[in-house]
């Protein structure tokens, strides 16, 4: 059996996609928008010992394996064609492969790991979110290259989902408005003081202080972010109300915060974690003083978590954990909060990550050069199956507005959300 006709065996003789192999067999549609390329029988090791995305991202991270043309159409397209495959049907393919000595021969190949996968990502959650397990967790994903960030972000350096106020939005308007959204739910005002955890390049702080009049604290475990925003900072003249330091949330000493944003932080905690860090932050806050939380979610809280043996986990976040945003309301609600708005922003993150898709094949050639050819078809493979899983409502981005109370019980909250529709 050559290795077109397993595919054509998978997915059918007419998918619309090309197929060429090196063993010299061809399958699929001739000249497809789409052509899936396998190089080597390295390619066949990979998908064989790691079945599913894990199999398919090493295969095509290590290079053995090449996508021709959008990412994300060829995950789509290859991703309902397969699921249309009973596991029967699978089991009979692969004992047929089982029985070609030349695939047999692919298939015994067990390989190691590509090196863009973090070494540290396979360990019970139990032995996560140590301050130093997590900087390096942290500087794993961040600490890639600013210049790379920058090509793949555009000028905003916001790595976090955008909020899109119009269909024809640019992906700077979007990051754009979605900092004054936050700024918006969390009241800010001239003169008050807000803190910023998990900050990335310091774009909410930067807006708060420039836009609002806030002294604004911005904290991050990626040096690299650190050092980009505090730059940018003093180049937009901003130094007397703006700061990013490097530095554990954990570990800030200043308390009396008028107002929290924790945006995209949420998600490298760990559920166990959960009640100390909104506790901790609950008591960073005045009486009446907001905390917004933006974070990705499951879609509910009966799903299944993220695997930790799995393709996010072990080349994109390593320990990263999503649980559904009635677990995390709920844990906001526990360290004190009052729960005042809540929204999903799901079809915006899949709206933003297409934007940032766009921008990486836009600038592929720059970006293998600055990062290497694995960590680039990492970024250019996961941000595309990440597409996917917004749009199909897999994983979802969930903003929950959270008030403290003052001794009286007042919230200090508008009659009405004065934010906007």
């Amino acid at each position: 059996m050559t290795l077109a006709r397993v595919f054509e065996e998978l997915v059918g003789p007419d998918a619309p996609v090309e197929f060429v192999a090196y063993d010299g067999s061809r399958a699929g549609t001739p000249g497809a928008d789409i052509r899936l390329e396998v190089r080597s029988p390295y390619a066949v090791s990979y998908l064989v010992h790691s079945p599913g995305s894990l199999g398919l991202a090493r295969a095509y991270v290590s290079g053995h394996l090449n996508v021709h043309g959008d990412m994300y159409t060829a995950l789509s397209t290859m991703q309902q064609a397969l699921g249309e495959v009973s596991w029967g049907d699978k089991l009979r393919v692969l004992s047929e492969v089982l029985r070609n000595p030349l695939l047999r021969g692919a298939v015994s190949r067990r390989l190691p790991p590509p090196p863009q996968e973090a070494p540290f990502s396979r360990v019970p959650s139990w032995l996560r979110h140590s301050k130093r397990r997590d900087a390096k967790a942290i500087s794993h994903h961040y600490d890639v290259s600013n210049t790379f960030y920058e090509w793949v972000l555009g000028p905003s350096m916001a790595y976090t989902c955008a909020c899109y106020p119009r269909e024809d939005a640019t992906l700077e308007e979007a990051q754009r408005y979605k900092h004054d959204l936050v700024a918006k739910k969390l009241g800010l005002r001239p003169g008050m003081r807000l803190l910023d955890v998990g900050c990335g390049w310091g774009g909410m702080v930067m807006h708060a202080a420039k836009e609002y009049g806030v002294k604004a604290l911005g904290v991050t475990l990626s040096k690299q972010q650190a050092e980009w925003a505090q730059k940018a900072i003093a180049d937009r003249g901003l130094s007397e109300l703006a700061e990013v330091r490097h530095l554990d949330y954990r570990d800030v000493e200043e308390t009396g915060f008028d107002a929290i944003s924790s945006i995209g932080l949420t998600e490298h905690i760990g559920k166990a974690n959960l009640p100390s860090y909104f506790s901790f932050l609950y008591d960073k806050l005045v009486p009446g003083g907001r905390m917004l939380n933006h974070t990705i979610t499951r879609p509910d809280n009966m799903a299944p978590p993220m695997k930790p043996g799995g393709f996010i986990n072990r080349y994109v976040f390593p320990d990263g954990e999503l649980e559904g945003p009635g677990y995390i309301q709920s844990k906001m609600n526990d360290a004190g909060f009052e729960i005042r708005h809540q929204e999903n922003l799901r079809e915006h993150y899949a709206r933003t990550l297409r934007a940032w898709c766009r921008n990486l094949d836009a600038h592929w050639d720059e970006a293998v050069a600055e990062v290497g050819e694995g960590t680039a078809r990492v970024w250019r493979v996961y941000m595309a199956g990440c597409v996917i899983g917004f749009e199909r409502n897999w994983i979802q981005l969930h903003q929950t507005l959270g008030v403290k109370l003052d001794r009286n019980g007042n919230s200090h909250m508008p009659l009405r959300p004065d934010w906007g529709a």
